[in-house]
């Protein structure tokens, strides 16, 4: 699949001498929903920024649909669609005025209908004619996305897109998103609902003090990282573990009523065969099984803890 963001050795150092942002190579495929993932100050913002204009890059080039973002500037940010973490709208301002103003500063035409229908699909439509300073949190948050969809862009960046909305403002939100993922939009989003990421997301890539230290498909990254957790529920509670059943992997759970056995996927076996025979001949009995699948939360964390 083509790039249609192309990031190559884009680093960024203030001027007091703060490096925000370590040489970075990235590319972003047309159509894709890329999550970026990160702890606060991992540098997220300053790439978005960077990419869509607002902050001016140290080293690199970065190309937006083939347009250099520095060169080309107005033909670059005319692709792009930005919802930031900050809630920014006149708050006087109706909800119409300020999506009909933002179509506008893209010098797009007029098109009443179009406008209709962001704002029918982020249930904004009955309230066109209230002030903004009279809307609720998540609905300004709407608003937000409204303004970043006014002007037909092919790339939309969500920063934080979900912080302080309810549950169900955003699951509208996500299939926004995947109704504009549907329609050919490329969507990159940063969010600290990873559970958002993990099923939202074509590709995740996770950032940690300045610098991309993964870029991997979800599915990749999930079985080549993630483990499997069996939980043995037993029939009764064990005070330690008998001898000849000190497997690898295996521990007693706190409470003495479960064992856990957490295994690696990749392996070709996995010695849950074995582990219950061993088990079995030990008479120690079990009640009931099941088996859980490592988050991308705990691959997250887990990534960001290697490189502190």
């Amino acid at each position: 699949m083509p790039s249609i963001i192309s990031v190559k050795d884009l680093s960024k150092t203030y001027a007091s001498g703060f490096q925000a942002l370590k040489p970075i190579t990235l590319d972003i495929e047309k159509g894709e929903i890329f999550a970026l993932l990160g702890p606060n100050g991992a540098g997220k913002t300053t790439l978005i920024s960077i990419i869509c204009g607002i902050v001016t890059p140290s080293t690199g080039v970065i190309t937006v649909g083939g347009h250099d973002i520095i060169k080309d500037y107005r033909a670059a940010r005319a692709m792009i669609g930005l919802v930031p973490q900050e809630i920014m709208a006149a708050p006087f301002d109706t909800v119409w005025a300020t999506v009909s103003m933002s179509r506008g500063l893209f010098n797009k035409p007029k098109n009443p209908a179009y406008l209709e229908k962001v704002l029918k699909d982020l249930t904004l439509w009955d309230k066109r004619d209230s002030r903004i300073v009279t809307l609720s949190g998540g609905m300004k948050r709407r608003v937000l996305i409204a303004k970043a969809l006014s002007h037909e862009p092919q790339i939309l960046f969500l920063d934080e897109p979900t912080a302080g909305v309810d549950v169900e403002l955003r699951k509208d939100m996500w299939d926004v998103v995947r109704a504009l993922r549907a329609s050919g939009v490329t969507i990159i989003l940063t969010t600290h609902y990873i559970e958002e990421a993990e099923e939202m997301a074509d590709r995740v890539g996770v950032i940690n003090k300045g610098e991309i230290i993964l870029v991997e498909q979800k599915a990749d990254l999930m079985r080549k990282l993630g483990k499997k957790v069996l939980t043995l529920h037993l029939q009764q509670k064990l005070d330690a573990l008998p001898a000849g059943v000190e497997t690898a992997g295996l521990k007693l759970g706190a409470s003495g009523h479960e064992l856990v056995y957490e295994y690696d996927t990749q392996r070709e076996r996995t010695g849950i065969g074995t582990l219950l025979t061993t088990l079995n001949n030990a008479g120690i009995r079990v009640r009931d099984l099941q088996t859980t699948q490592t988050s991308l939360e705990d691959i997250f964390v887990g990534l960001v803890s290697d490189r502190t």
